[in-house]
Formats: structure tokens, C-alpha cells, sequence
């Protein structure tokens, strides 16, 4: 993958070295250790499930009681704005920005704006509440950024058996895809869906929501003609997407899944709609919610 060959964004808010420190509160966290309870967090992301039952659950796992305050600081510390990790995503932004730009209004005639990326380590705060580097990256329609804590491509590598450099284009192309949404009236129209149906409903809409993002995310590759891609950059993606799939991810958390809880889709329905992506090139043919 040559993502040296792209241009460059400048639409990076590197809020890194800021520091801040994230409070977990009483009610059944008690004796874990902090590296439970982001391991817990990271779990409710992927699976949906709620954080305080998963909280209480680690809990009776850990043979520990009690309603303590913990709280897990995330010291300020200087982190080069040019090292080769910012450069990546700063060339990665850009050729997105370079895709939508032509690919949008060619194929869906809406004008595409860009939106920020927002560096941080540990904690932030977002225009959709308070960003935690155990939640992932994740897009806020609200004030238009994607909230990126790198340290989630570290986890990838060794916690979920992805990672490499079209792998880690994935995930900012999949919160990109998030925004493409943004602009074409989907996420408007889906979360007002979610309001009116059931818990096991509005998780069905945010599988489709996420899975078209997967394919949205493959869209973006097919015509990201100066990367020249290989076989084994589209392994490393699809490696990560069949890594992050709720039914694996809660199969390792608790030895079975629930797809009634699921939010983002299988390992097998993200590998399928981010291929149809890469295939197609087609904004329409991520229409997820298609029969």
C-alpha cells in the first residue's frame, strides 16, 4: 500500500498530550483492576451489551464487592505532531477527502464536506458526549469529527488478530463512511427509526447502518487508484473486519453469542460488505437495507 503517494489533510485537531483521566463510579466495580474495565468497555462497544451489566458480571468473575470511586488518569505526555503514525493518518484523511470529493457528487450529485479527525490519547470530550480511547474510533454527526485514539491499532494487532496499514486505512475509511452517511440524510433517518422500535429492532438498524459503512469503506479503496493495493493489503482488511465482528467478539467474551445484540454485524457481513465495496466502486450497491 503506498499511502506515502497521497495527499495530505490538514484537517487534523491533534488534541494529544492534553491529558485528563476517565472516573468509573461506584456501583459494583469494586476490586478490578483498570485493565478490566477497559477490556469491559471495549467489549460494550463491539457488542452493545450495556457496561454496567458486563461491569457487574467481571465483578462476580473477580470474587470482589463493594462501591468504590476508581479512576484510571492519563497523564499528559508530548507526542510528536510529524512522527510516521500522524503522517499515515494525516495521508489516509487526505486521500479520502480527494475520493469523496470527486466520487460523491459523480454518483450520488451531493456536494462532499470534509470533516475533522480528531487525535487524542485517553479521554476527550465530542460533541456527542465524552470519548473514551476503550470506546474506538467513532464519527459524532453532532460537530462532524471522527474521534481517533491511535493506540486502537496497537489492540488490533495484539487483542483482535488484525492490523497493518490497509487494515488501519479501513477503520478511518469505515468512520469516514459514517460521515458519507451524515451527508446523505441516512444517519438522520435511521436514529429517528431507533426511536420509535424496540431495543432488538434499533440494534438490526444499527447493523445495517454499520455494515453499509464497511461497504462505504470499500467504496473508498476501489478508487483509491494511488495506493495500488494488493491481495495481501485486502487480507489485512478483511482479516480486521472478520476480527471485530459481534458474534466473535462476544463468542470471546462470554463463549456464545446473542445476535439479537449485535450492532455492527458478523465477521462474515462486514468481510461481505466491505467486499462489495472494493467490487462495486458503487455508492448504491451498499444499500444495506435492501431486502
Amino acid at each position: 500500500m503506498d499511502w506515502q503517494n497521497s495527499p495530505e489533510s490538514s484537517n487534523i485537531e491533534d488534541r494529544r498530550g492534553e491529558g485528563g483521566g476517565t472516573a468509573i463510579a461506584g456501583g459494583g466495580t469494586g476490586g478490578l483492576g483498570i485493565g478490566a474495565i477497559v477490556i469491559v468497555l471495549i467489549i460494550s462497544y463491539f457488542t452493545g451489551i450495556n457496561p454496567s451489566i458486563l461491569l457487574g458480571g467481571a465483578q462476580i468473575l473477580a470474587g470482589s464487592g463493594g462501591g468504590q470511586t476508581m479512576s484510571a488518569p492519563a497523564p499528559a505526555r508530548v507526542v510528536p505532531a510529524n512522527d510516521s503514525s500522524t503522517n499515515f493518518v494525516r495521508h489516509v484523511l487526505g486521500e479520502t477527502e480527494a475520493v469523496w470529493s470527486k466520487i460523491l457528487p459523480e454518483q450520488k450529485g451531493v456536494a462532499y464536506t470534509d470533516p475533522k479527525l480528531v487525535l487524542y490519547t485517553g479521554s476527550t470530550q465530542s460533541g456527542c458526549g465524552g470519548a473514551q480511547s476503550a470506546m474506538g474510533p467513532f464519527y459524532c454527526p453532532v460537530d462532524k469529527k471522527v474521534y481517533l485514539d491511535m493506540s486502537f491499532f496497537d489492540d488490533m494487532k495484539t487483542r483482535y488478530g488484525g492490523g497493518g496499514d490497509f487494515a488501519d486505512a479501513y477503520v478511518i475509511a469505515h468512520e469516514i463512511g459514517h460521515h458519507v452517511q451524515d451527508l446523505l440524510g441516512i444517519l438522520a433517518q435511521t436514529d429517528a427509526q431507533k426511536q420509535q422500535v424496540s431495543r432488538t429492532q434499533a440494534n438490526a438498524i444499527s447493523v445495517r447502518v454499520e455494515l453499509m459503512a464497511d461497504c462505504l469503506a470499500g467504496v473508498f479503496a476501489a478508487h483509491a487508484g494511488e495506493w495500488k493495493l494488493t491481495s495481501a493489503d485486502i487480507q489485512q482488511a478483511l482479516a480486521t473486519a472478520q476480527a471485530i465482528g459481534d458474534d466473535r467478539l462476544q463468542t470471546a467474551a462470554r463463549g456464545y453469542a446473542v445476535p439479537d445484540s449485535f450492532t455492527h454485524g458478523s465477521s462474515a457481513m462486514r468481510q461481505q460488505w466491505l467486499t462489495t465495496g472494493l467490487k462495486s466502486g458503487q455508492v448504491d450497491s451498499c444499500n444495506t437495507f435492501a431486502p
